[in-house]
């Protein structure tokens, strides 16, 4: 087997060059070289764990004789060779005799100086579980349409009546009383409120979609948030001109970055409050529906970070289920409703955490290429922020 040291160009320096084998041996994430005939070049220690074999036995055998040909890790390393580009696949499941079955992402590379070799990682305990909590999110935000569907029966009819009542009482009411009930009437109007946020998780009507310029949807979100709620916050754009269109449904993709940056504008300091909005080009993102040999393409991602104290480390795991607020009296509906939309649109939501530097990353698909010339630009749609 080649050196690990051999794979990665050194450059000049005075000092002492790191040793890459040890920093590679050193990483718990599998990660292999395969050669331009596709036999193990290079494995390191959680790699020899993965497949459950020394480094001497794998050296120079036949990646084939480990993992299925037809599997996913060789379709990436054809499309590295194929197009001389770093691929991703999210959420697949890779299975063998010889080393069971792994529900893992996988990264492919080229090795720029060894032609047709490709640098393999596998993380069995990270992306993967990161994409597999959105499905989770998605469910549970789909789960609140049953609940929805049972308040409106269940909880408005009667509202309407508590409602009523009050109205006739305050006709002959004295001033006192008059307060009371129209305390009733708007708490009624409150609750019916409510049922009727909940309401926008019904799956009955179809998702229309077109090809949608995601940077006229961020400047109509950004012009709604300084001239409402986030008047002091200071935005700051960085944008890739170069992208092209997701195909999406232009409002349901205004009400859930509008639901991010008004959360985002909440959580900033009042003074010193600071919003990012990017966008950028991912190739090679894709992730893998489960229960189909269907993969989506998701090159695009829209990121809004902020410069907030962080979200709580006990509400991470469950941020985007539904009634799950980070604020005193908040409905929690919020980031469920994002999720859902994010999980119609066949994309994905993220979020990183920490003190000064909250982001939230929606990677989205593009339109298909013959509908990719039709990019709407005008700015005539409005959404209201739902905060969780």
């Amino acid at each position: 087997m080649a050196k690990v040291s051999d794979l990665f160009a050194r450059r000049p320096t005075r000092s002492r060059p790191p040793d890459h084998s040890s920093i590679l041996a050193a990483l718990s994430v599998p990660l292999f070289v395969v050669d331009d005939e596709n036999c193990l070049s290079f494995v390191n220690q959680a790699a020899e764990q993965f497949f459950d074999s020394s480094a001497t036995t794998l050296g120079g055998r036949p990646l084939s004789d480990i993992l299925p040909e037809d599997g996913p890790i060789f379709g990436l390393i054809r499309q590295v060779r194929e197009g001389s580009y770093s691929v991703s696949e999210y959420g697949v499941t890779i299975s063998s005799p010889k080393i069971g079955s792994h529900f893992v992402s996988i990264d492919a590379a080229a090795l720029g100086d060894r032609p047709g070799s490709v640098v393999v990682s596998v993380h069995e305990r990270t992306i993967a579980r990161k994409i597999d909590h959105q499905l989770v999110h998605r469910n549970a935000a789909r789960s609140v349409t049953a609940m929805a569907a049972m308040l409106a029966h269940e909880v408005k009819n009667p509202l309407s009546g508590i409602r009523g009542a009050a109205q006739l009482l305050e006709q002959n009411a004295n001033p006192d009383d008059c307060q009371l009930t129209r305390l009733i009437c708007e708490e009624a109007d409150r609750i019916v409120a409510l049922v009727d946020r909940m309401d926008m998780f019904s799956d009955t009507q179809p998702l229309a979609r077109e090809p949608v310029n995601i940077h006229v949807v961020l400047e109509r979100v950004r012009r709604l948030a300084e001239n409402g709620f986030a008047r002091n916050v200071r935005f700051i754009e960085s944008y890739d001109p170069s992208l092209p269109p997701v195909y999406g449904n232009r409002d349901l993709l205004i009400q859930a970055i509008l639901n991010l940056v008004k959360n985002a504008a909440e959580a900033v300091p009042k003074e010193g409050g600071e919003i990012m909005l990017s966008t950028r080009y991912q190739q090679g993102v894709r992730l893998a529906i489960p229960g189909s040999g269907s993969r989506i393409d998701l090159p695009l991602a829209v990121m809004i970070q902020d410069n907030g104290p962080g979200i709580p480390e006990d509400l991470q795991p469950h941020l985007f289920d539904p009634f799950v607020s980070t604020k005193a009296g908040g409905s929690g509906l919020g980031l469920a409703l994002v999720a859902k939309i994010v999980g119609d649109h066949g994309g994905v939501i993220e979020f990183d955490s920490q003190p000064r530097r909250t982001l939230f990353r929606l990677m989205l698909p593009t339109a298909p290429r013959e509908e990719g010339d039709a990019i709407e630009t005008g700015d005539d749609l409005g959404g209201e922020a739902e905060s969780s």
